[in-house]
């Protein structure tokens, strides 16, 4: 008799998904194939810890970020079940299967499942689904084929795990028992033991007292150090870091050094907004932490690699990003360029490339980026440190796996270019920080009537244009993403400045009151 999900422990989960996981080679090469009754399932539930709490339109958002994986269903046989924590606007739905290159959207549309969950709370998706037994029943009676379906998750922790395992079909990420590595502890040691250079820096800590022995310890290595950066182990797109200044301390060893530095490490200056400190240490205690370096110069940089674990155990490069940081201290990710700059995108890929294959000789699969800093020295060279690792997809995933999609291009990293097989060059400049009050007068339907007025949408003859994200928060929060693809850098730059300021002149107008009528 078949077992209940609650009735099994961690070891039977992870005996029932190593089994399910096995699979994942034979579903993998069979959607190559163009099988009747292929499947995949889509729930990209943001599940991490933290002493940040998004709202749930933000939640929705993140989960609506995703949607570029509706451009999957440019193969003609592929079926798609697509979760999510609230009902999607068809309108939304209509604008992705519009930019399907050779396929007609109504097809497209009839091979689509749209699963709503009904739950607007800031609880994750995975969560959500694990409380309602009988919808997960549902979703696995949607799935034609178990044997030639998997899972496709946003990361994937032991509630990715059970959900995979309430479907009975594997899932295409990382193993939930590697979590460990993508922790800003677990990829500083990572770093170290495979010789990637990182910032000085200490890892595995807990309290404040922790953290003044390890600035004490860097101090020594680094007489120079100014500035540190603490962090979150489980920290996402920056939010979880603080900058501490460590300039005009007393001597390395001085007998008031400690009470000094304790002094500087209380009043660190938060990048997450609205988050109260004492809330930040508690999260700090509880989960754990590190602190290093924070490195500077003249010219900085801050570039990511981008690169996926195939089932079969080779790694691909996939791309290199430069990231667009904003925020109180300039560590919050906000957007991308791609690709890389040339003068540093083949350095930083060679480190990338064997932290990569350490970590699918692990076991590790699907997708995962390494962010790096880079500084160009006085000789004119630039020096990469790697600074982490995420072990999920990620801020740059959705901008280059649209532009993927949408021109079968792919990137060569020996020259740091990106091509489409007719040989054009395409670049792009992406956001998921649009905002503005101001764009709250506006709605999804008036964003698509003025990105086609203005000759701003994705054209597919040219391949260049914008693709909009996260639009279902943009009334609520005067917030949307967008990819802008031009044929050479500043024509991807150009488009991207276009749009912003053409959203800003429309919301200006439609904030403009009407004549009253009496």
């Amino acid at each position: 008799m078949a077992q209940k999900l609650s009735q099994l422990d961690e070891g039977e989960r992870y005996r029932i998904f190593d089994t399910l996981q096995q699979s994942m080679p034979d579903v993998w090469a069979s959607m190559q194939r163009g099988f009747d009754d292929e499947s995949v399932v889509v729930v990209p539930s943001v599940s991490m810890d933290g002493p940040t709490s998004k709202s749930g339109t933000i939640m929705q958002a993140m989960e609506e970020r995703a949607l570029f994986l509706l451009l999957l269903l440019r193969q003609p046989r592929l079926r798609m079940i697509y979760v999510t924590s609230q009902p999607v606007s068809e309108a939304t739905i209509e604008y992705y299967l519009g930019l399907l290159p050779g396929v007609i959207p109504s097809h497209a549309r009839a091979r689509l499942t749209l699963v709503p969950v009904g739950d607007a709370s800031s609880t994750s998706l995975s969560a959500k689904l694990l409380a309602r037994p009988r919808l997960l029943r549902k979703i696995r009676s949607l799935i034609p084929n178990p044997a030639k379906s998997h899972l496709i998750p946003y990361n994937t922790t032991s509630l990715e795990r059970d959900v995979a395992l309430s479907l009975g079909i594997p899932m295409y990420g990382a193993d939930p028992r590697l979590e460990g590595l993508g922790t800003k502890t677990g990829c500083r040691r990572m770093f170290d033991e495979l010789g990637v250079p990182c910032p000085v820096g200490a890892e595995d800590l807990h309290t404040v007292d922790d953290l003044v022995a390890a600035v004490q310890r860097m101090r020594v290595k680094r007489p120079s150090l100014t500035q540190a950066i603490v962090k979150l182990n489980d920290g996402v797109s920056g939010s979880g870091n603080a900058l501490v200044d460590l300039h005009g301390l007393p001597p390395s060893g001085s007998s008031d050094e400690t009470a000094a530095i304790t002094e500087r490490l209380l009043g660190m200056q938060l990048e997450a907004e609205n988050l109260a400190r004492d809330v930040y240490l508690a999260a700090f205690e509880e989960h754990g932490g590190i602190v290093e370096e924070r490195i500077t110069g003249v010219t900085l940089t801050s570039p990511s690699v981008q690169m996926r674990a195939l089932p079969d155990g080779t790694v691909e490069l996939l791309s290199t990003h430069d990231q667009l940081l904003g925020g109180a201290s300039g560590q919050k990710y906000l957007g991308c360029v791609f690709p890389a700059d040339p003068g540093y995108a083949a350095l930083i890929a060679e480190p990338a490339m064997v932290i990569g294959r350490h970590l699918a000789k692990l076991g590790v699969l699907g997708r995962f980026a390494v962010d790096f800093v880079t500084v160009l020295n006085e000789a004119g060279t630039w020096t990469p440190y790697a600074i982490e690792l995420n072990l999920r997809k990620g801020g740059t995933t959705h901008p280059f796996l649209t532009l993927q999609f949408l021109t079968d291009g792919s990137y060569d990293g020996e020259r740091g270019v990106f091509q489409t097989p007719s040989g054009s060059s395409k670049y792009l400049v992406a956001t998921d920080h649009f905002e503005d009050d101001r764009l709250k007068a506006l709605t999804v339907e008036d964003l698509f009537d003025i990105v086609v007025n203005e000759g701003l949408h994705f054209d597919q003859a040219r391949r260049t244009g914008v693709v909009f994200h996260m639009m279902n928060c943009l009334t609520e929060c005067g917030r949307v993403g967008l990819t802008a693809v031009g044929d050479n850098p500043h024509d991807a730059q150009r488009i991207y400045e276009k749009a912003q300021a053409v959203l800003l002149r429309e919301a200006d107008f439609a904030l403009r009151e009407g004549a009253v009528i009496g």
